[in-house]
């Protein structure tokens, strides 16, 4: 019993060192290899770059330092040289008793028929619409007989209405309130901006005609009667501004004067 189970011990250790020999260790080569292949794929995707060397976008090349320096200041440029809103909305600025002339304001004035003058971007508009009107002109075409005015005229034309309610026995202080319902003060005129004009014709019915039509050209009836408390300003017919048509049709179809026009498109900014 004992002979067999030492011949058992001894007979095993041989059979296993010649399946050992038969073994080639493939495994551990492809393991090895593997494991090699994969570390040399992260270092080389993965591994520290300078800023030269960063990856571009698809489809795009990386920028040298040259062409970065470049494109910041054309951004840079590009933000300086943005218009403003005034710039855009130069036929929207508002001119009433509460707010001036911007300052350094600078119109280039062309002349109408009559010799009145208005800035040079309402003059198309406004000589089409005055062509139209002459159907309700009896076939005349109507007259701007205020345009364009310059401070010393405003002024001028304030003071003298002035003067004519203190010759009706007002106080200076009541003659001046009673002027501003009629002229603006001096520096507070659409007339300044020459976006305003005052049209006269051969019949009443001109103004009917320019109420219905006129912001199909860009112009809207500035100081309807039912909007004095608002605009400041007493009724006046025959006094049109320039606000553009897609402005003025909003206002005519809405109901709105200047000032909540700004104020609805201010609330929905």
């Amino acid at each position: 019993m004992e002979e067999k189970m030492m011949q058992v011990r001894n007979d095993h250790p041989r059979r296993s060192q010649k399946r050992r020999r038969k073994r080639f260790p493939w495994g551990d080569i492809v393991a090895t290899l593997l494991v090699v292949a994969i570390c040399a794929y992260v270092f080389l995707s993965f591994g520290e770059k300078t800023p030269d060397e960063e990856t571009p976008v698809r489809g795009t090349s990386a920028p040298t330092t040259t062409q970065a320096q470049d494109n910041a200041l054309a951004d840079l440029l590009a933000e300086n040289t943005q218009p403003t809103a005034s710039d855009i909305d130069w036929n929207l600025v508002l001119v009433n008793y509460e707010n001036a002339i911007p300052e350094n304001y600078e119109i280039n004035l062309v002349e109408v028929a009559g010799g009145e003058k208005v800035d040079e971007r309402i003059y198309d508009p406004l000589m089409e619409m005055l062509e139209a009107a002459k159907e309700g002109n009896w076939d005349q075409l109507p007259m701007v007989v205020s345009g364009y005015r310059t401070q010393a005229k405003q002024q001028k034309l304030f003071q003298d209405k002035v003067a004519k309610y203190q010759s009706e026995g007002h106080s200076k202080s009541e003659a001046e309130e009673l002027a501003k319902q009629w002229v603006a003060v001096p520096g507070y005129s659409e007339h300044q901006a020459g976006l305003a004009v005052d049209i006269n014709g051969a019949t009443y019915d001109l103004y009917f005609w320019l109420q219905e039509n006129s912001y199909k050209y860009g112009f809207i009836f500035r100081y309807p009667g039912s909007k004095t408390e608002i605009t400041g300003v007493a009724e006046e017919v025959w006094h049109y501004r320039y606000v553009g048509v897609e402005a003025a049709t909003e206002m005519y179809e809405k109901g709105l004067c200047l000032e909540e026009y700004l104020a609805e498109r201010q609330g929905e900014a």
